[in-house]
């Protein structure tokens, strides 16, 4: 039985052509290997599953609202998104976050020497 290496010396002995052609064929098993796992994987934890669908009932699959985390810098709407009040008209409250003294300093020209 031939090992890998015996197969790499036999790969090298062939024209260019042919050797590129083997590369891009094996590189796209290979990634198509791993795309079928990836595929099967969310498929089966129903990642793709419409809401209220038969399939995201069988998955398990639950629907659920992230807001916060570890910075919640740039979520402007994520206050209208709570579902506290359904009744109520969705709204967004600016907050001014910035210090009460500015402390920034005048911006200043950078020269960039060539």
């Amino acid at each position: 039985m031939k090992t890998i290496f015996d197969h790499i010396e036999y790969i090298k002995g062939k024209p260019h052509h042919i050797r590129k052609k083997i590369v891009f064929a094996t590189a796209g098993c290979l990634t198509a290997v791993v795309a079928l796992i990836w595929f099967a994987g969310t498929l089966s934890s129903g990642t793709f599953a419409i809401q209220g669908s038969n399939f995201a009932e069988s998955t398990g699959a639950e629907s659920s609202v992230v807001t916060g985390g570890a910075s919640n810098t740039g979520i402007a709407g994520a206050g209208a998104a709570l579902e506290s009040d359904k009744n109520a008209p969705a709204h967004i409250e600016i907050i001014d976050s910035s210090p009460a003294t500015s402390t920034k300093k005048k911006a200043e020209p950078t020269v960039i020497p060539f």
